[in-house]
């Protein structure tokens, strides 16, 4: 805002009295110098002083219109004191910073939904419970042949009994496993 402005007739929400200019030139613009250098000192995070300067005088102007201001440079300096602080809240509250072209970013999860990862996790932690549930050497057997995929033969061999057995024992322990699912509420097999 210019402080020098030609003696006119006041504009609508000049501030009241012989000429707005003159009080403007002299009881505000006489801060200016002031009003910057504890702006920089305060606030020298803010970037740009002289726009929350000339803020402050629009709205000391504007408040002048409305009724007189008692302590011109104390209500100034507030006034700026307050742009300045919100001016650094913004920036605070706003990190982001723009990186370039966002339609590149993928932003849809095409994973599982949570609520499936979850069940699924359920599961596997029941199925845990269940295969601890069976005999020992049952769930080794079913371990061996399931789990490592060691052939029956090679499975009957460590335990000394026929491949025909270990058939028998597996197909026990993933029924168990199924039963105890079930009564659980969920479907493995």
């Amino acid at each position: 805002m210019n402080p020098s402005l030609p003696n006119q007739a006041p504009a609508a929400g000049a501030p009241p009295g012989p000429d707005p200019a003159i009080w403007f030139k002299e009881e505000v613009h006489v801060h200016d110098g002031q009003l910057k250098s504890y702006l920089k000192g305060a606030f020298p995070s803010v970037r740009d002083v002289e726009d929350v300067v000339q803020e402050s005088y629009l709205r000391i102007w504007k408040r002048q219109a409305l009724r007189p201001v008692d302590s011109t440079k104390s209500f100034l300096f507030t006034i700026a004191r307050n742009l300045a602080i919100n001016f650094l809240r913004r920036e605070k509250g706003s990190p982001i910073a723009f990186e370039g072209d966002l339609t590149s970013l993928s932003v849809l999860d095409d994973g599982a939904h949570v609520a499936e990862r979850l069940s699924d996790r359920e599961k596997i932690e029941l199925l845990g419970v269940a295969l601890a549930a069976l005999p020992p050497k049952r769930r080794a057997i079913l371990f061996l042949h399931k789990f490592e995929g060691l052939p029956q033969a090679e499975v009957a061999g460590k335990f000394g009994i026929t491949p025909k057995a270990v058939e028998r024992h597996v197909a026990k322990a993933l029924q168990s496993c199924t039963e105890f699912l079930r009564r659980k509420g969920h479907e493995f097999f």
